[in-house]
C-alpha cells in the first residue's frame, strides 16, 4: 500500500493531522539534514499505522516536504 504524505520537519510539537482533503501531514522535530527528518516520519508513520518501522519505506521525496511511502503487509 502507497501512503502520501507531507511532512514538517522543525516542528514544535510532534503530531500527525489529516486535512480536508484527507492527506497527511507528518509534524516532526528533526531538521531536513541528512535524513533525519525522513527517519523521523517514517518512525512517526510507523506508531501511527501501528506497523514495525521495518515494514515503512520511503519510495519517493527523500529532499521534498511531499513524501510517499511504502507500506509492507
Amino acid at each position: 500500500m502507497k501512503v502520501s504524505v507531507i511532512v514538517h520537519p522543525n516542528s514544535k510539537r510532534e503530531r500527525i493531522d489529516k486535512d480536508l482533503l484527507d492527506n497527511l501531514h507528518i509534524y516532526v522535530n528533526a531538521p531536513p539534514l541528512e535524513g533525519k527528518a525522513n527517519k523521523a516520519a517514517t518512525a512517526a508513520l510507523a506508531d501511527y499505522l501501528k506497523v514495525k518501522r521495518s515494514d515503512v519505506m520511503l519510495i519517493s521525496g527523500s529532499k521534498s516536504k511531499y513524501k510517499i511511502f511504502e507500506i509492507i503487509k
